[in-house]
């Protein structure tokens, strides 16, 4: 098959703890290979594809070597979120005798059906080829893409980072599918808000159209009356263009908003506008403070956020996994649960920009981000 993607081929080894990991990459240069095209096991649609394999630090339980497949809907760049996931999976795991292959999706910069159709297909394809003992999901594309059409087959998956309601992709019930629900901390980060611009009375929203953000925004209406603001506005938008009109609108009528999704707004040829173009010119031109739910998002010119720990959900998803593993659980014995640790961030450099003088009683128990990943 004639290949359209340049593949950069990095071999990192670490030893450590009597552990190796090679890593695998590769990146997208150019139009995604038309749908059902071939993958080898361990490479990448575009994005990186990561193939480790760890050694036991002490003799496995059943002294037997498992195979664990990690199906990302995003891409490994989203470092925070992604990798910190799949990082803290494996710790509970750390003593098995366990090969890993990471398969990366990569459908937050690749937002085309053909795109999507093309990985989905190749994900399927590792999973039937490679025959994991086990296969982790990551975020809400993949169980929509892939896991449901593997419902009650021996398989087991586990999932975190999940944002839609399970039951909209059949799991409840099911006797193979378990896993963590990533639930956004919107009553806390409105709290957290609220003590740092006491001020603050009215809130808009303001998010692309991806597939993760109605279940959110429907989380963020119910929560409304909890918050203690007032939702003067929800606005989904498809362009750059619209988004910049919509958030000026907000000045004057709002007194903060909360950015979603900002991953696909189209620019007039068409083309995704990057998030950090897109989250820096509203830090720039927008005099309102900005709060969402992720880490990662804080140092792009948000204010505040009580973000959701990818630790906590990938930790819980690999004691998941233990259990099923080495002691023989169905994943049907573990509820769909989210996990409830937050962690409050605050923006110094937003707020020094907003001449907002964050409270030392916040300071002293949120993480600080002291600049913009720009300066």
């Amino acid at each position: 098959m004639q290949t359209r993607n340049r593949m950069l081929m990095t071999v990192l080894s670490i030893v450590a703890a009597g552990s190796v990991m090679v890593w695998w990459s590769a990146r997208q240069t150019s139009l995604p290979a038309p749908a059902g095209a071939s993958v080898t096991p361990g490479s990448s649609p575009g994005g990186a594809a990561l193939v480790g394999s760890s050694a036991a630090v002490s003799k496995p339980p059943l002294n037997r070597k498992f195979r664990i497949l990690h199906i990302m809907s995003y891409d490994s760049t989203w470092t925070e979120w992604t990798i910190g996931q799949f990082e803290a999976f494996k710790e509970p795991l750390a003593d098995l005798d366990v090969e890993y292959k990471v398969f990366e999706m990569d459908v937050k910069r690749n937002t085309t059906p053909q795109w999507k159709a093309k990985v989905t297909a190749e994900a399927k394809q590792l999973i039937d080829t490679w025959q994991p003992d086990l296969v982790y999901t990551t975020d809400d594309f993949v169980q929509s893409a892939v896991v449901k059409d593997y419902l009650n087959r021996p398989l087991p998956f586990v999932f975190s980072g999940v944002n839609a309601d399970p039951s909209v992709y059949g799991f409840p019930g099911s006797s193979n599918v378990t896993g963590v629900l990533e639930r956004e901390h919107i009553v806390q980060t409105g709290n957290l808000l609220k003590s740092i611009v006491p001020t603050a009375r009215r809130i808009a929203v303001l998010s692309d159209r991806g597939e993760t953000w109605p279940a959110v925004i429907q989380r963020i209406r119910q929560s409304e009356s909890q918050m203690g603001l007032e939702l003067v506005s929800v606005d989904v938008v498809d362009t750059y263009e619209q988004y910049q009109q919509t958030a000026r609108s907000y000045v004057g009528r709002v007194d903060a908003m909360i950015t979603l999704g900002v991953y696909s707004l189209k620019d007039p040829q068409g083309q995704s506008v990057p998030i950090e173009t897109v989250m820096r010119w509203t830090y720039e031109q927008i005099p309102l403070p900005n709060v969402s739910f992720w880490t990662n998002r804080v140092p792009q010119g948000l204010l505040c956020a009580v973000a959701i720990s990818s630790y906590a959900q990938g930790r819980r998803a690999g004691e998941i996994a233990r259990q099923i593993l080495v002691h023989g659980r169905r994943p049907s014995d573990f509820s769909i649960e989210p996990t409830i640790r937050g962690t409050p961030i605050v923006n110094l450099a937003a707020a020094r920009k907003l001449g907002i003088q964050v409270p030392s009683t916040v300071l002293l128990t949120a993480k600080v981000v002291n600049k913009n990943e720009w300066e």
